[in-house]
């Protein structure tokens, strides 16, 4: 059994290591190994059941996740949270959902970055992102965690980048059927409802529709001064899935 499971992470390793896009894919291996061994994923038996594990639940995102009540005037350990809660998330459909986003547009956006500038990248966005976040809600003790402050980024870049990419979406108001956009369509589309969402929402937990916001602004910037006008790749379709992206 531990042979074979060896043998299979060999090959899954190598294949990483093949493709033209290893850091998507390693960010997407790693936030799910986080999760499975974590307690929001109610997997690992250590951290009980019923109340224990809700109790447990909390506590891990407290210490991992950001609270912004805490970012500035809490110890300088305080300031590390915006950059780990980039790897915890809250359910498996916080988690699935954010995978499947950093799956779709990750990789194309890597290939035209370089895995050197699309790390940092990610990271430095998603950081400033849920950074943004706090500021802008400093009185709140909720814990923030999850991925979509960078990857909303990713979006930004690949919207800049990729503008006629053909998307796939899912729209619930015509029945769920699959329609292909150009990305100038289906992104800008989804910024406007993170935006009316984030006019609307109340304080408590729920989604951090600002930090998706943040990120995604931080990202479109940022090809637009690095890469400049002249630079946009013209590619060829590639198909996303449209979902709703959590924090």
């Amino acid at each position: 059994m531990i042979s074979e499971w060896s043998t299979t992470a060999g090959r899954t390793l190598r294949a990483v290591r093949g493709t033209s896009a290893p850091i998507t894919y390693g960010l997407i291996a790693l936030c799910s190994l986080i999760f499975v061994l974590g307690p929001a994923s109610g997997l690992t038996p250590g951290y009980g059941s019923g109340e224990i594990l809700a109790a447990a639940q909390q506590t891990y995102f407290r210490h991992w996740g950001v609270v912004p009540a805490e970012l500035f005037d809490g110890p300088a350990r305080e300031l590390l949270t915006p950059a780990t809660a980039l790897f915890v998330h809250g359910n498996w459909v916080h988690l699935l959902g954010n995978m499947l986003f950093l799956l779709v547009f990750g990789a194309m956006t890597e290939e035209r970055m370089g895995r050197i500038e699309f790390t940092l990248f990610y990271a430095g966005c998603g950081y400033l992102a849920l950074l943004g976040y706090a500021l802008a809600n400093t009185d709140s003790a909720q814990s923030l965690v999850g991925a979509s402050g960078a990857i909303s980024a990713v979006l930004g870049a690949f919207l800049y980048l990729f503008p006629r990419a053909r998307v796939t979406s899912l729209l619930p108001f015509l029945l769920f059927v699959p329609l292909r956009f150009p990305a100038w369509v289906v992104l800008p589309f989804w910024v406007a409802v993170q935006w009316a969402a984030a006019s609307q929402a109340s304080e408590g937990p729920g989604v951090a529709y600002l930090a998706h916001l943040v990120g995604f602004g931080l990202g479109f910037l940022y090809a637009w001064v690095r890469y400049g006008r002249g630079t946009r790749v013209k590619c060829t379709p590639a198909p996303a899935p449209e979902g709703e992206n959590q924090p």
